[in-house]
């Protein structure tokens, strides 16, 4: 992407500036956070984001700047879209790849007709259990340190909503799909329990949000990129201060 690029401006981060941000593989959330931070210093401003993502996850992060994170909460509860790619046979302890497998099951008797039957009882209003492995607090602590000690955890079923599941390719034991859901539902165990709608098993191995609200993955900049350009201005700011 050139600096050059019309998505690119001037722009304002103590007043607030929403930023777009295409979140790279294996980094956390707050790792994206923290980046744009530190761009920014000397400027000591809030920055935060409308949304976790998973480090396996890809995709479109919110970032709020400045008086602009006072709305993070109002981005956070905009309708999520996601593609990705589950495989059948097989389940991890987390629903997805930062586990091993832990169980494998036979697949060669699944027709593609039960595959997209499958997705029917996941539409809707659904309710559903967060992955053992996930960052819900219980009593103060995150559940993925319970799970990683090996303690065991108490799950609270929450309700979520899923408009749109759809299956858009299916290679087994790889399947792709599409969801629209709202606000806190969670892929992975969406994965699990649809492996267990089939009496079979399914983790998820790749995962993209591709939009919030209406905000979409392809506006998004690539971190580095952006980072980037801030520090390029703020160069360009110094030398003229120094002229």
């Amino acid at each position: 992407m050139s600096t050059e690029n019309s998505k690119f401006k001037d722009f304002n981060f103590a007043e607030g500036e929403l930023l777009l941000i295409n979140k790279p593989y294996k980094w956390t959330s707050f790792d994206v956070v923290g980046k744009i931070r530190n761009s920014l210093k000397p400027l000591k401003l809030k920055v935060g984001h409308a949304g976790t993502l998973d480090p396996l996850a890809t995709g479109l992060l919110i970032i709020c700047t400045g008086k602009l994170t006072k709305q993070i909460d109002t981005f956070q509860a905009e309708e999520k879209e996601y593609t990705g790619t589950m495989i059948l046979g097989a389940t991890t302890p987390s629903f997805d790849m930062e586990t091993e497998v832990d169980e494998t099951f036979g697949i060669s008797n699944i027709t593609e007709d039960e595959i997209y039957a499958a997705c029917k009882p996941f539409i809707g209003d659904i309710e559903q259990y967060p992955p053992a492995h996930s960052a819900v607090k219980v009593n103060g602590e995150r559940l993925y340190v319970k799970a990683r000690l090996g303690e065991e955890v108490e799950l609270r079923k929450r309700f979520v909503s899923v408009p749109e599941f759809e299956i858009t390719r299916i290679e087994l034991p790889e399947i792709d799909f599409r969801i629209v859901c709202s606000k806190g539902t969670y892929i992975r165990s969406l994965i699990s329990d649809f492996g267990k709608q089939l009496n079979n098993g399914a983790y998820l191995s790749k995962l993209t949000r591709t939009r919030s609200g209406n905000f979409l993955l392809k506006d998004a900049f690539e971190v580095l990129e952006l980072v980037n350009y801030i520090r390029s201005k703020k160069e360009e700011a110094k030398t003229q201060a120094e002229v």
